[in-house]
This record gives structure tokens, sequence and C-alpha cells, in this order.
């Protein structure tokens, strides 16, 4: 691989380093086309997965002894599946379905972290304002150390505040006012590290978040978050409280003991509810899923339904998506086929990403409290996003859904989105091939850049290509260029004995150059 994944952290935590608001528009070149699915029947070959999919969440309900399941499937930013099984009401016998209404926990707080970079694009608020700033209690907040940075927004969003991690007492404070939550801020908070280190997943931090959001827009952040990012997708539904649900409608939570279903007290919404309190169905949170879909892949055209419809910017969508904090290495982690694969982990804005040994990334959250447990992720290379809930305590759905995602691409025969090749790279390609395996006048040619022949004389190139073409034979085939991005790619020369794979990048400049060239012997495909 060309890139590396501690290297992605680096590019990704550098290139979206807030800026000031720009007033200027930015230019973009007229000759960009975004990627696109080369198969235009994805949904057609996906149906044939949608009965094994349902097959595989029946059966994880019945292992595990959930009350209720429910769950759906987004291709493409639209609900193309879903379905339930068993009950939310054990007493009632009534069916779970995906108009259900969940509490969906920690599901909740990539709506918060949405909140936050909406007023973050307003210009009401900068992501790295210390947290002091709209909540005074911090300001006594004594540090780790002296050294200490001051605990800023990003950090309460990034779960690097240097908190400890608070599952499950977090859970248990859903309902506290305003004033508890003050009173313990200003009671002391101990840390498990100091601030922008380390990863510690932190209920707390969230609940800072949504006293924030009522600091800044003067709006409680359920009203808040409702106004501005429920209603303009159409999420009408979702609630926040409990006794606002429809009870044939209301999915109760329940735990499992010496054999039998145990119903768990309801927890109602309070000044936590920010980091874990949205109650919500698959068919209301589909239109959020598919919302984060929307965002990808970056591109110029004008926003669906015009972009005042939009919560915020896709390219805020994308950024909440990023890995901003390194949350770990899975050095042992297993794919749905049993193989070993690690992963890698960060955390968004309220958003966990994965990117797993094949190089596919994930991005979602999963939720649990008492009585409930919930789990939705998107691959946004592939369009494609699955969500699941449960009514059993802390009911577990990551794995079922790493499954289910494994089947719906295998049997659906998903591929990623295909770059399309830019005039730029497809121009050098073409002035490359005529000049090997020679390099004839290479030198005056004027498509290499100023570090090319320094960094390797045109004789040395010229001897190391020669042979190679040596044990590949006669050229029968120049493959098609496969672009990395805009400036990188590589083909293949297909000879009759072997083949070889040509790698160039081009440099930053206008018109762009090839600055690096490699060439090396690959197997034949039979």
């Amino acid at each position: 691989m060309k890139q590396l994944i501690p290297l992605l952290f680096l590019l990704v935590s550098t290139a979206y380093a807030q800026q000031p608001a720009r007033t200027a528009t930015t230019q973009f070149v007229n000759t960009y086309q975004p990627p696109t699915f080369a198969d235009a029947d994805r949904l057609t070959k996906l149906q044939a997965a949608f009965p094994i999919v349902e097959k595989l969440y029946r059966e994880r309900a019945e292992k595990f002894h959930y009350p209720g399941l429910a769950f759906g499937i987004v291709l493409d930013g639209k609900l193309v599946y879903s379905g339930g099984m068993g009950y939310t009401d054990i007493a009632k016998k009534t069916p779970a379905t995906p108009k259900s209404l969940f509490k969906i926990a920690s599901m909740t707080k990539s709506l918060t972290a949405m909140a936050i970079l909406k007023l973050r694009d307003e210009g009401r608020l900068r992501l790295d304002d210390p947290a002091e700033q709209y909540i005074p209690e911090l300001k006594t907040h004594k540090y780790l150390s002296a050294d200490a940075p001051r605990i800023t927004v990003r950090h309460l969003m990034t779960h690097s505040a240097g908190f400890p991690e608070d599952n499950p007492w977090g859970d248990r404070q859903l309902a506290d006012t305003d004033a508890d939550l003050l009173n313990l801020i200003k009671g002391g908070i101990s840390n498990a590290n100091a601030p922008g280190i380390a990863y510690e997943y932190s209920n707390l931090g969230f609940a800072m978040l949504g006293r924030i959001i009522r600091v800044v827009s003067g709006k409680s952040y359920e009203q808040y978050i409702t106004d501005t990012i429920l209603k303009p997708l159409g999420m009408l539904d979702t609630q926040w409280e409990c006794d606002r649900v429809p009870a044939d409608r209301l999915a109760h939570g329940y735990r499992w003991k010496d054999g039998t279903w145990v119903e768990e007290a309801l927890l109602h919404d309070g000044s936590w509810g920010a980091m874990g309190g949205l109650i919500t169905s698959i068919e209301d949170f589909s239109k959020y899923v598919a919302f984060h879909q929307s965002a990808w892949p970056p591109r110029s055209d004008a926003y669906g339904g015009g972009q005042s419809a939009m919560p915020i910017k896709r390219s805020s969508v994308r950024e909440m998506q990023q890995p901003w904090t390194i949350a770990g290495l899975s050095a042992q982690a297993r794919n749905s086929a049993g193989q070993l694969c690690p992963i890698t982990s960060g955390y968004g804005y309220g958003l966990r990403w994965n990117q797993n040994c094949t190089g596919r990334i994930d991005v979602g959250h999963s939720g649990g409290l008492p009585g409930f447990g919930s789990q939705w992720r998107i691959l946004p290379d592939y369009g494609l996003g699955v969500i699941a809930y449960g009514n059993l305590t802390y009911a577990g759905l990551g794995a079922i859904n790493s499954v289910v995602v494994d089947t719906l691409i295998s049997i659906g025969e998903l591929q990623p989105r295909q770059l399309p090749v830019s005039p730029i790279l497809a121009q050098r390609k073409a002035e490359l091939v005529k000049l090997l395996p020679d390099f004839t006048n290479a030198e005056r040619s004027g498509i290499f850049a100023e570090n090319f022949f320094p960094d390797q004389s045109a004789e040395t190139r010229r001897k190391a290509v020669q042979e190679l073409y040596a044990k590949a034979g006669t050229i029968k085939h120049v493959g098609e260029l496969v672009p990395e991005n805009q400036l990188r790619g590589h083909f293949l020369l297909e000879g009759d004995r072997a083949n070889i794979d040509v790698f160039f990048t081009l440099t930053p400049e206008t018109p762009a150059l090839i600055q690096q060239l490699d060439f090396r012997e690959v197997s034949r495909t039979k």
C-alpha cells in the first residue's frame, strides 16, 4: 500500500485544522469528475441478500434473548429494506417494526456533534475555544498537570478532554437537571489524562456539549437539534422524552435475568440527554443515515433540496466522519469468515471510524442503556448503511452488523466507487508510454519535474526499465490507468512473458509534472 494508516491520522488532523471564516469563493478545477459506481443495478443484486440478512438478525435475537429487534438497510440514500421481529412490549405482545421507537443511547452523540458544527459554521463558536468560555464552572477545574492545555470544545467532541471513561455510570445521570450538571462540574471532576493526548470515552463530555448548545443558541439542546437537524431531515417521529411517544410504538427495555425478561425502568430525558437520550425508529433514523451518505463523494453539484434545506454543509458532515483521535488498534480482529483482519480505529465528532486490513472504511456509532442496545454504520465508499436496535440491556449489535455488511457486499457484489481518470493523469500516461523503454529525449520532453533526473539519471532509469522489458517480452497491451486520486495512479504493461506495473505521481504545480516513477514486475493473472 502506498499510504500507511498511521500517516492517515496525521494527514487528517492537519487537513482539517480549523480556519477562520472565509468570504472568498473557493475555486474548483472544472475538469474534476467525482467517483461513481460502475454497476447501475446495485439494488437488484443486493435484494438476493435480504432474506439472509433477516435470518441473521433473527438468529442473533434468539441466541442472545432479545425481546425485540428492528433493522434497516440504506443504499445510496434510500431505506431499501427493513424489518422487525419479537416484541417492543412483552406484556401486550406489541410487534417490533421499523416504525417502533427505541432509545438509541449513544447513537445520539453524532447529532449533538452535528449541532455544534452548525453553530461553528454559523460563526457562533470555534471548536478550539476553551469550553470554560461557555461553561464558566470549568474555570476552576483542576488539571492533571500544570502544563495541561485548557479543555476545548473539540476535546469534548473527540473524547480527549482527559475525563475518565464513564460507562455505565454516565447512563444513570441521563435525567439529571442542568443544576445537577453544573454542580457536578463546580464540585470538581477527576482526571484520567491531560487534555488532548489520549482517547477516553466520556459521556460527561457530551453532556457538556449539550450545555454549550444551550448557552450559544439560547435554546435547550433538545429544541435546537429538533429545529435544525430533525425537522429539516423529516425525522418527525423522533422524540427525547418517553411520554411523548405513542404507547403502541414505544419500545420497552428489558434485562435477561435468571431465564426470563425483567422490564427496566425507562430513563427520562435531562441535562445528559445530549450524550444518549434520543428515541427514534428505523424509518426516521434512516433519513439521518442517508444524509451522512449524501456527503460522499466530494463534488460541485448543488445540495439536494437546496443548501438551506440541509442541516449542515456536506463538507462539515465529512469532517465529522474523519478520525480526529486515535482510539486503538485491534491486531487480533477477525472478519465474519473468521480470518485474521486487524482493524485500526479512531473517533471523529460523535462518530467512530474504522479501517480494516483490506482498507475498507466504516463510520458510525453504537449505543447502550439499561434496556437497550443499538448500532449503525455507513461505508462511505460503498454507499451502504445498516441500522439495528434491540430492547435488551446493552444489546451488542456491532458484531452482527459486521456480518450483515460482509453478506451484503458479497452477495450484492458491491464495489466501491470508481474514480475517473483526471485529464492530466491521462495526458501524462500517454506521454510517458511514448518514451518507454528507452527514455529517448526524456530530459527535453517537458513532462518531468525538476527533481526527477537529479534524483535518478536518465541512464540509470533507462537501464532498469530495459531489463524489465527484457523479462516481460513483447508488450502486447497497455492497461487502463487506475487512479488513486487526481494526481497519482498506476497501469500495467502486459508482456507475453510477464507484466510490468507502472506507478507515477505528479507535482502540485500547474500543469502537474511527473515527480516519481516506479516500475516493478508483477505476477501474470491466469
